[in-house]
C-alpha cells in the first residue's frame, strides 16, 4: 500500500507495567510483580517493528530513571524514540497488572503519560506515516486527549489511516458519556477501530449484540471495525459495513494474556499494508496473538513476517 517512512506512528501511553508473577483471580490476590516496559501504543509499535516495519512512538515519560528505562526498552525493539518527551514535573506512569487467563485486572497510576502536547506530533511526522494510532487509555485525560484528537484530524488530512484501540476502562475514564463523545469524534476520521467484546460492554454500559456493536461504530464514522472474540475468533466489518467476515478461533493454552490485543493488531495492520484481504488480516492478527499468549512477557525480538501468512 502506502510507501512512507513509517508504517505506524503510535501516540499514547508509555509506562512501567508491574505484572503479577503468578496466576490470580485479580490484584487482591497478587503478591509479587515483575517489571516490564508497558503501554499499548508502545507495545504495538514494538510488535510491528519486530515484524520488520519501521515505526515511531510519540509519548511522554518523567525525567526519572524509570522513564529512562522505558525509553531504552523501546529503543531495543527498533522503534524510533525521537518523539518521546520527558516531562520535567510529572513522574513516569506505572500500572499494576494481574496475571490472568482472561482480561487482566489493573490499577493505573497516571502522571507523565497524559502530558502529550500537539507540538509533540508535528505535521512532517504525519506526512511520513501510513497508520496513525492511539488508544482510549491515551485519550482519557487532558492535555493528551485534545492533542491526540486534533492530531488525528491532521493525520487524516495528511493521508494517514487513523487507528484506535478502544481499550476503554471505567476505572481510567469514569465519565462514560464523555468517553463515547471523544471516541465518536475520533472515529469521524474514517478510523480503523479494534475492540473486544469486553471493551464494547464497558463503552456502552450494557451487553449488546456483535452486529449492533459494529453498526454503532460505523455510525460514528469508523471505516473498519475489528471485534475480537477471544478464543472464538474475530469479526471484521470493513468499507463502512459493506464487507463482513468472521474468522473462527482455535483452542490454545494461555500462559499470559497481557498484550494479546496489541499483538493481534500488529499482525492485522502489517497484513493490511501488504495489501491482504480483511480475512487474511484477521488471520494474521490471530497468528501473532496466539504466539503472544503462549509466551510470558513480550514477543521474541524478531518475528519472521512469513508466519503471518503461513501459520
Amino acid at each position: 500500500m502506502m510507501n512512507r517512512k513509517y508504517a505506524l506512528v503510535a501516540v499514547g501511553e508509555l509506562l512501567a507495567d508491574l505484572i503479577g508473577t503468578e496466576f490470580t483471580k485479580n490484584l487482591s490476590d497478587t503478591e509479587t510483580f515483575k517489571r516490564f516496559q508497558g503501554g499499548s501504543p508502545a507495545n504495538l509499535a514494538a510488535n510491528m517493528a519486530r515484524l520488520g516495519n519501521t515505526t515511531a512512538l510519540v509519548a511522554c515519560v518523567g525525567n526519572d530513571n524509570v522513564g529512562s528505562f522505558l525509553i531504552e526498552k523501546v529503543a531495543e525493539t527498533g522503534v524510533d524514540i525521537a518523539y518521546i518527551e520527558k516531562d520535567a514535573y510529572a513522574p513516569t506512569s506505572i500500572v499494576l497488572v494481574s496475571r490472568t487467563k482472561g482480561t487482566p485486572d489493573f490499577i493505573a497510576y497516571r502522571t507523565a503519560d497524559r502530558m502529550i502536547q500537539s507540538a509533540y506530533i508535528p505535521d512532517d511526522l504525519l506526512r511520513n506515516a501510513s497508520f496513525f494510532h492511539t488508544t482510549c487509555f491515551a485519550l482519557s485525560q487532558e492535555p493528551a486527549q485534545s492533542a491526540i484528537v486534533e492530531a488525528a484530524t491532521r493525520a487524516r488530512a495528511a493521508g494517514c489511516i487513523v487507528s484506535l484501540d478502544a481499550n476503554y476502562a471505567p476505572s481510567i475514564w469514569p465519565d462514560r458519556a464523555q468517553a463515547q463523545q471523544v471516541i465518536e469524534q475520533y472515529c469521524q476520521n474514517g478510523t480503523f477501530i479494534k475492540l473486544s467484546e469486553d471493551d464494547a460492554e464497558r463503552i456502552f454500559g450494557q451487553t449488546i449484540s456483535n452486529g449492533e456493536i459494529i453498526e454503532r461504530f460505523h455510525a460514528m464514522g469508523a471505516q473498519l471495525v475489528c471485534l475480537t472474540l477471544g478464543g472464538k475468533g474475530s469479526i471484521v466489518s470493513s468499507d463502512y459495513g459493506k464487507n463482513y467476515v468472521a474468522i473462527a478461533g482455535k483452542p490454545l493454552e494461555v500462559k499470559d494474556a497481557t498484550g494479546a490485543g496489541d499483538s493481534y493488531w500488529s499482525g492485522f495492520l502489517t497484513a493490511w499494508l501488504d495489501s491482504k484481504s480483511p480475512a487474511e488480516c484477521a488471520q494474521a492478527g490471530a497468528t501473532i496473538a496466539a504466539l503472544k499468549i503462549s509466551t510470558v512477557g513480550p514477543l521474541p525480538a524478531k518475528v519472521d513476517k512469513a508466519v503471518l501468512y503461513n501459520p
